[in-house]
Formats: structure tokens, C-alpha cells, sequence
């Protein structure tokens, strides 16, 4: 068993997973899994650059990571950096801050390695069971972009565009720095168009309608999940492996859009620093769910942290 460390650093967080690896079986057994909201994405679509502040954010999360992987003595450590550190013209600064924190280089992964690290992650526990039909499409909401990826045991097609929760709400719901709350029809209609052009791009590449199982990923679609469910604490072995139907997405999105700052942050499972976002990412999975047709969303806790989990292994 090989003791591994991966760490997924996004638009809007940050987060590490370490587990014990099989090299001969790629299995992972979990020992500690943990996220920060850093929003390293912060003003990236206006500036085309980290902000310093979002930088120090970012860099804290790394201490405190580095601190977790030395007391589990990980032999190996990867990290992997996506949407946001591909557009910066001050990657290199982020990149110096990781190296002197952590050891390792953060790489910078296109969007179809992004795309087939979640497919691995979130599919690999799906195999076998009869309920769930292949081919499956993985649908990764993140804060700057979203990963589009239809396979079986394998990936077959992947695109990745630029809508996510973070970009979606900087571009359209912020006017003089501060989020409209609630927002407009008109910047709902702004959004949706944003989206359904970033869906006909995905679909030149994707065949989203051929899908038989939807499985949604990430901070966006699990806190969609855990509203739905009606839990009263964030509860991952309930969120993981449930499904919620169109019908049900649709109310909650109309809910978030309709509702105050004050109103989401009162919401039992909403982690603090996705209170100004999850308007957007849950209209962003809307949006997906319409398109493909699908009547319901498999939700996994599992994601481009496990795929990252098992390249190492």
C-alpha cells in the first residue's frame, strides 16, 4: 500500500484528499478528505489575474494542507489546479507559492484531463450495478467552468466550457462590487443564455442526449442535494448516491434566485462561502438537466479528488 496525497485546487476551493493506494488494484481506502473555500477565482474573469488577496487565501489553505500531509506521512503528493490557474498571466506567482509550501508543482491540467479525472472519480464505485444504466454522463459544475464527459468504462467524448457558479455570478449578479440579492429577471436571463451557448458548444463535442444516467458533481450539485433532501447538517454518506429529480432541482433553483443573502446563509447545509454562488450553479444545473433530458441527477461525493486518487495509485 502506497499512502498518497492529492490535492484539487479550484475556482472557488480547495481541497485534499489522502488515502492508502493499491498499486496492483488501484483501490483507495480514505483517511481524511477536507475543503476550504479560498475563491482563488476571484475577479479572474475581469482581471485575468490572481488577486493578491485571493492568492494569500489559497497559500493558507496549502500551510495548514501541508501540516495534514506530514502527519500522515503521504509518500506521494499530486496537485492538480484547474479552471482559474489557465487563464492567470500571474500563474507563475501561484505556482512559486505552491512549490515553497508544499514540494510539489501544481499541474495545471487542461480540460479534458480535468474532464477524465472526474468521470474516474465519480463513476469508478458505479460499476456493476443494475440500476444505472451506461453510458453515463458526468456533469462537473465547478466555480469557472464545467466539464462535460459521457463514457461507460471508459470516457468516450469530453469538452469543457466556461460557465461555472463563480464565473456566472462575477460576470452577471455583481453590480459595483456587491451581488444583486435577488437577482433580476434580466441577469437570470443573462446566465441562462450564457449557459445554453456554453451547451451547444460542449454538445459539438459530447453526445449529451445519448446519456442513460446523469451523475452531478461538486459543491454546486451537492448543496442542491442536501436542501433537497431536507437535512438539517451536511451529511455526505446521505448526499452521496442520492438522486434528485428535475421537479425537485427546478423548485430549489427558484427558491435560491428568489431569496436574500440573508435567506441562503440561513440555510442549514449552506457551507459560508457558497452563499453568493449557489444561486448560479444551481440554475447552471438546471440548465444541463433540461438539455440532456434527464429526469433526475445521480449526486457524488466522489469526483476529480478520487480521480486524482487513482492516477497516483
Amino acid at each position: 500500500m502506497t499512502r498518497v496525497a492529492a490535492v484539487d485546487c479550484g475556482t472557488n476551493s480547495i481541497r485534499l484528499l489522502i488515502a492508502d493506494a493499491d498499486p496492483a488494484t488501484g483501490e483507495l481506502k480514505e483517511l481524511d478528505r477536507r475543503m476550504t473555500i479560498v475563491r482563488l477565482g476571484q475577479g479572474v474573469d475581469r482581471t485575468g489575474r490572481f488577486a493578491p488577496e485571493a492568492l494569500e487565501r489559497t497559500f493558507a489553505a496549502c500551510r495548514e494542507y501541508a501540516e495534514v500531509i506530514r502527519a500522515h506521512n503521504a509518500e506521494r503528493v499530486r496537485f492538480v489546479a484547474t479552471s482559474a490557474s489557465r487563464d492567470v498571466s500571474n500563474r507563475e506567482e501561484f505556482v512559486r507559492g505552491v512549490v515553497d509550501i508544499l514540494g510539489v508543482e501544481p499541474e495545471v491540467i487542461s480540460g479534458d484531463q480535468e474532464a477524465e479525472f472526474s468521470f474516474t472519480g465519480a463513476t469508478k464505485e458505479l460499476t456493476g450495478r443494475d440500476d444505472l444504466a451506461k453510458p453515463y454522463l458526468v456533469v462537473d459544475i465547478g466555480g469557472g467552468s464545467t466539464e462535460f464527459v459521457v463514457g461507460d468504462d471508459r470516457v468516450r467524448a469530453a469538452r469543457s466550457v466556461d460557465v461555472g457558479c463563480v464565473r456566472m455570478t462575477e460576470r452577471h449578479l455583481v453590480v459595483d462590487g456587491e451581488v444583486t440579492d435577488p437577482p433580476t429577471a434580466g441577469q437570470i436571463a443573462a446566465i441562462r443564455a450564457d449557459v445554453e451557448a456554453a451547451l451547444d458548444l460542449a454538445g459539438e463535442s459530447v453526445p449529451l442526449t445519448e446519456a442513460r444516467t446523469l451523475v452531478g458533481l461538486a459543491g454546486s450539485v451537492t448543496t442542491v442535494a442536501a436542501i433537497a433532501l431536507g437535512l438539517d447538517a451536511y451529511d455526505s454518506e446521505a448526499i452521496h448516491h442520492c438522486r434528485i429529480s428535475l421537479e425537485r432541482v427546478r423548485e430549489i433553483t427558484g427558491m435560491l434566485l428568489r431569496s436574500t443573502h440573508e435567506e441562503r446563509a440561513a440555510i442549514s447545509v449552506m457551507h459560508p462561502g457558497r452563499v453568493d454562488v449557489i444561486a448560479a450553479g444551481a440554475l447552471v444545473l438546471q440548465c444541463v438537466m433540461e438539455r440532456c433530458g434527464a429526469r433526475e441527477v445521480v449526486v457524488s461525493e466522489h469526483d476529480i479528488l478520487d480521480g486524482i486518487g487513482w492516477s497516483i495509485a
